[in-house]
């Protein structure tokens, strides 16, 4: 494992700091390609369900149920695949609503007049607050992917990545309504997205000491909640609110395709 180690914490870094890209659309770009968006946060919520269900969790229950037994293995990794999910709700859930990343925002809202506003400020600033919060646990998931299969990890960091640009758009707008600097709403988008190597670097010295086939599966069982959540929660319904349904959906299915493809050809 310690050979992707690099790769890993890389990996991570790229897609925690895809809200930079975000911030940058929302600047130097005339108009949001809304069906684009559809497309690729459905083809990203593909990926995150596919390869979660089809192999996290698979990896999660083989690593569980050798280790402690047929029974006991998997009880545990479903115990660990709803812990995750509740883990990503409870902090849904205290995120001050004001700050709420599923609030979407589009490019072409930096052509509305600019009113300095402090409750914008606010509002940007808590946004970039709890996109950080919600980056954190995206950070362990891809991190501990890549280090048990760095393919796997990279099909992850993509989908989050993809998952990440519109969250840096919805930063950057209130805040550069608010203050009219630029540079001030790129900032504060691009640190939203360090949590997510924070995350790594929290699994690395926290987790990984302890590492073993038990404690290995319950953070795969959970990471596979996490992603499933997301997905569902975030993702999907933002795919839908930017365009049609049916793109989502589409780009939902080819995310799944070719997740599926790419496994098979590793085998």
């Amino acid at each position: 494992m310690t050979e992707h180690l690099l790769l890993a914490f890389g990996l991570t870094l790229m897609a925690g700091l895809a809200t930079g890209i975000g911030s940058i659309l929302a600047f130097f770009v005339s108009t949001t390609n809304t069906k684009f968006l559809s497309i690729a946060l459905g083809f990203s919520a593909g990926v995150m369900i596919y390869v979660s269900m089809i192999e996290i969790f698979v990896k999660a229950q083989d690593s569980l149920v050798g280790a402690l037994g047929k029974v006991s293995g998997n009880w545990v990794t479903v115990g660990g695949f709803f812990a995750g999910m509740l883990l990503i709700a409870m902090i849904d859930k205290f995120v001050p609503k004001q700050g709420n990343p599923h609030e979407l925002k589009t490019v072409e809202d930096m052509k509305q007049p600019r009113v300095k506003d402090t409750a914008l400020l606010k509002m940007g600033t808590f946004t970039a607050l709890a996109i950080a919060i919600h980056n954190f646990p995206e950070g362990i998931a891809t991190f501990t992917s890549t280090l048990q299969d760095p393919s796997l990890g990279i099909a992850i960091a993509v989908a989050i990545a993809i998952h990440n640009i519109p969250e840096g758009i919805a930063v950057s707008v209130p805040v550069y309504f608010a203050t009219g600097d630029k540079k001030k709403a790129f900032k504060l988008s691009f640190l939203s997205g360090l949590s997510e190597p924070l995350g790594a670097i929290a699994a690395y010295f926290l987790l990984m000491p302890f590492l073993n086939d038990v404690m290995f599966g319950v953070i795969f069982a959970a990471v596979a909640g996490i992603m499933v959540f997301i997905s569902l929660d975030e993702l999907l319904p933002a795919a839908q609110r930017y365009d049609e349904a049916h793109l989502s959906i589409y780009g939902l299915i080819g995310g799944m395709a070719i997740m599926a493809i790419s496994l098979l050809l590793f085998i």
